[in-house]
């Protein structure tokens, strides 16, 4: 039973809520019952496991935790990456927020066979907090990395006035959709290069723009049914 808030385990669980020793450890933390089942369920194997009354103090497990309600477990576990690829998957480019990042592996993971691919500037997929958005996706779709240039198959930048409606797009896979921060969007550099452009279309008295989460959602469902339906 770990009684000491010096022990070397909950040392490496503060130190993962920073960004910086998640890169150098190659390490991350996954909290609560339901993100720890995901990872099982998705063959994933924890560096170490704690749980509240059962190898930990629960006071202190609840110190170390990054949930102001504290938690019954933690896991820590070794990154692992994707490669691009799928006949449909997503690429974001400049997507700040953790939760966002999260939200689009969610998604992705629901809707489509490719996984996300992080461009740069994009929240680390590796936080707590995009981790908690992923609801364990990120388990059992690990992203990817890439730059722009890199990618292969039918890139769609999706942005407003595009002119293209994403329901007149007529692509063959691979397809991936590519999104940029809700306020910016792409950088006008990579939009340009995309092989086409897209937006969906918003009713005139709604609001400017999507959430990037939302946006891709239904870029996904949209295409993916269609892809589908085309055999």
């Amino acid at each position: 039973m770990i009684t000491s808030a010096q022990n070397e385990q909950l040392k490496t669980i503060r130190k993962l809520h920073e960004k910086k020793h998640r890169e150098r450890l190659g390490l991350f933390v996954a909290e609560g019952e339901d993100l720890v089942n995901a990872a099982a369920a998705a063959g994933w194997k924890p560096e170490s496991l704690l749980v509240a009354g059962e190898n930990v103090d629960p006071d202190l497990l609840a110190g170390v935790s990054s949930l102001g309600s504290g938690t019954r477990v933690i896991g820590v576990y070794r990154q692992r990456w994707s490669s691009p690829g799928g006949d449909l998957a997503v690429y974001l480019h400049g997507v700040h927020d953790p939760g966002n990042v999260g939200a689009v592996i969610r998604s992705a993971h629901a809707l489509c066979d490719g996984p996300v691919i992080l461009g740069p500037d994009c929240a680390d997929p590796w936080s707590p907090k995009a981790v908690r958005a992923s609801m364990g996706s990120v388990f059992a779709r690990p992203p990817a990395r890439a730059g722009f240039s890199e990618l292969s198959g039918t890139t769609i930048a999706l942005e407003r006035g595009a002119g293209l409606a994403l329901d007149q797009v007529q692509a063959e896979p691979p397809v991936i959709v590519c999104l940029g921060a809700e306020r910016e969007g792409l950088p006008a550099a990579v939009a340009e290069q995309a092989g086409m452009r897209a937006e969906i279309p918003l009713r005139p008295d709604g609001p400017d723009s999507l959430n990037v989460a939302m946006a891709a959602t239904v870029a996904l469902y949209d295409l993916g049914n269609r892809m589908a339906a085309d055999g």
